[in-house]
């Protein structure tokens, strides 16, 4: 008895009754119901505040037609218990990581060469590659860099650390649907505080959207055109739209600053590039171009595609990322990154340095033999990983060792595509799991997240901070992550 009332008062996953469970499960939809409904406001001028959990319904069945056969985003019932040590850990490496980012980017040389070998067997890296170099014999300076980045990690249950699984610098998504979890986590403890015996202020708050926005406003005011919009560069079929609507919503409540949204497609047909580098877009002049699509080769499915990226990296617009801050988010570069010695090629503070290489998984090229052979024997300590974003693409088990032994076997340069990476175990725990108004118990795991914000103007940092989490929650029988994929439920943080 006195251990069921610890874990109630220190944990999340208890054994709660079933009609508990029901009547939480129907509670909470109905709450974010109440926000969909009513929650409209967002057409019709209330406050951000007054929308928190419309951004929970943000995958449209058909995606062509917004709010037609409206669907929840997977979440988890109650919040996922976390220690402080590592909240506090990954807090103070978000500005490293900013930083290390922005640094990167600017060796265009390093970029080049380390991804030399990829775009020889890799079409999309060679691609961006090329317009990369592209805007390298221009001299395009790009003096005003805006990053929104995040850092994705797990906990090893082997060794306690916390490792950085991944860094993403394009089209870090899920801002909205984090801030809306969390609010729906603290009105369930709130509305079951007895029973729970939950204190709903260790739930985080999560501030990722007002701190996006403050990032994109920031970086729209040092741009200085007061008639220019914020161009966000969405998919043909958005499934979340509006996990990035709330973000709009705040730039205009908060801050006055007008958005519009357009596909690749749309930007190349629409767009024109005035003499003196402005990017144009249906007439309106495009402050900071932030982009929520264009991470994958689904989002340039014909030449059109690749001809508006092209534009606009050769504009004077604010990219969010730039085709150089885009690059240094590939697996390959984050491998290059934990060489011995590389950090030291970018980073100044040997302070600063190690705790960086402290969260580095083990990451290795496929040209290591010995780390190969090893793979192939014991697949399930490794992770085979291609220089794709967007979850569903990594390889595991079986096939991993598949993969391994036909690229070896062919003496092929395909190798030079994928990187291999240290498999992390975190510890697992029972969860409560809401998809598509069904709740289910599982064994699960979590993926953890920090945002990133960094803006700079010339040798001014105007922003370099954390802002915002996103935790993910799946069942610890998968492989894959993320919401959108289909694999993860959306989370928050119950800080222990």
């Amino acid at each position: 008895m006195a251990w069921a009332r610890w874990l109630r008062r220190h944990g999340w996953q208890l054994p709660l009754h079933p009609l508990q469970l029901v009547g939480m499960a129907v509670f909470a939809a109905l709450v974010a119901a109440f926000y969909v409904v009513l929650g409209l406001g967002p057409y019709i001028g209330s406050t951000v505040a007054g929308n928190t959990l419309l951004a929970l319904f943000s995958f449209s069945r058909s995606g062509k037609a917004p709010g037609v056969g409206l669907l929840h985003a997977p979440f988890s019932l109650l919040p996922m218990s976390f220690p402080k040590a590592y909240w506090d850990q990954a807090l103070e490496l978000a500005p490293l990581f900013n930083e290390l980012v922005d640094r990167v980017s600017l060796d265009g040389d390093f970029l080049q060469e380390k991804l030399a070998r990829t775009k020889d067997v890799d079409s999309f890296t060679r691609r961006l590659l090329d317009i990369h170099s592209k805007m390298m014999k221009l001299n395009k300076k790009e003096d005003v860099r805006l990053g929104l980045t995040r850092s994705d990690y797990m906990v090893d249950g082997a060794t306690d650390l916390l490792l950085q699984v991944e860094l993403n610098t394009i089209s870090t998504s899920s801002n909205g649907l984090a801030c809306g979890v969390c609010e729906l986590h603290r009105n369930l403890i709130r509305q079951h505080e007895r029973e729970l015996g939950l204190d709903p202020n260790h739930v985080v708050g999560n501030t990722a959207i007002t701190q996006h926005a403050e990032a994109l406003a920031g970086a729209w005011a040092e741009y200085n055109k007061q008639s220019a919009v914020v161009l966000v560069v969405v998919q043909e079929e958005e499934r979340y739209m509006y996990d990035q609507y709330w973000i709009t919503v705040a730039l205009r409540e908060m801050y006055g600053v007008t958005t519009i949204r357009k596909t690749m497609a749309a930007i190349e047909a629409e767009g024109e590039l005035h003499p003196d580098g402005t990017l144009v877009v249906n007439g309106l002049p495009v402050a900071v171009v932030y982009f929520r699509a264009g991470y994958s080769p689904d989002d340039y499915p014909s030449e059109t595609e690749w001809r508006a990226r092209l534009l606009i990296e050769r504009s004077s617009a604010i990219k969010c990322p730039s085709i150089a801050h885009h690059l240094v988010g590939t697996k390959k570069i984050q491998q290059e990154l934990a060489k011995e010695n590389v950090l030291e090629r970018f980073l100044d503070n040997k302070s600063d340095i190690e705790k960086v290489r402290k969260c580095f998984a083990g990451l290795w090229s496929l040209d290591n033999d010995t780390i190969v052979m090893s793979a192939i024997e014991s697949p399930e300590l490794y992770v085979l990983k291609p220089q794709r974003e967007g979850g569903g693409n990594n390889i595991y088990g079986d096939k991993l060792r598949e993969t391994l032994v036909n690229l070896r076997k062919e003496g092929s340069n395909e190798l030079a595509a994928y990187i291999l990476m240290q498999r992390i175990f975190p510890p697992a725990s029972l969860c409560y799991l809401v998809r598509e108004g069904t709740c289910i118990k599982d064994n699960s795991v979590s993926e953890f997240g920090v945002f990133g914000a960094y803006l700079r103007n010339k040798d001014k940092v105007i922003i370099n901070g954390h802002c915002g989490y996103l935790m993910r929650t799946k069942a610890a029988s998968l492989n894959e992550g993320g919401v959108v994929a289909g694999y993860a439920f959306l989370n928050s943080i119950f800080l222990t």
